[in-house]
């Protein structure tokens, strides 16, 4: 698919939203946010982390990338004593290693929709990540200018941790909700 109006067309088919500009676009982190689901000793473990960030779309999809930042020491699952191990140094080590970082280097349209490639930063070492982007449903969407879009991931635990954790599956599942809206 070929874009050639200023517009790049991720919000079609989204009740009549517009198409985000060509631009620089700003992740609203009050509104942005990464959420997990993990396994571990067969109980469910499910946190989020919020989510800033800038996006820089292209006259092509192709032209276009993002770069997302999360605080490791702001992962909540609700529970004090659980987000303590978790940014500890045994797996996140958010006092050594205090942001995850992800930079899309390349947007693409499939027929399946759109996808972003690019690096996921955990710990200081890089893994290759694309990463499928939906529009949210029009109710999530942001009033005035901006759009929200969600993303699903797939990270492998050993980015995360070379321990063995007894019951810890390999993939921990992730959703990200990003906000967008014009850069100032």
């Amino acid at each position: 698919m070929t874009v050639t109006s200023s517009a790049i067309p991720l919000a079609t088919g989204t009740a009549g939203r517009p198409a985000l500009a060509a631009g620089r676009w700003a992740v609203d982190p009050d509104q942005s946010y990464a959420a997990f689901d993990a396994r571990v000793a067969g109980s469910a473990v499910q946190g989020s982390l919020p989510l800033a960030g800038q996006v820089l779309l292209g006259q092509l999809a192709e032209d276009s990338s993002a770069w997302l930042t999360a605080r490791a020491r702001s992962l909540s699952t609700g529970l004090a004593l659980l987000d303590e191990l978790l940014t500890g140094p045994g797996l996140l080590d958010a006092a050594t290693f205090p942001e995850i970082t992800f930079r899309a280097e390349r947007l693409t349209i499939v027929p399946a929709g759109w996808r972003a490639m690019g690096q996921l930063w955990v710990k200081a070492a890089g893994y290759p990540l694309v990463c499928r982007l939906d529009p949210a449903p029009a109710s999530r969407q942001p009033e005035g200018p901006g759009m929200t879009i969600i993303s699903h991931w797939a990270l492998d635990a050993r980015w995360v941790t070379r321990k063995r954790i007894p019951g810890l599956r390999r993939r921990i599942g992730m959703t990200c909700s990003i906000t967008l809206l014009p850069a100032s």
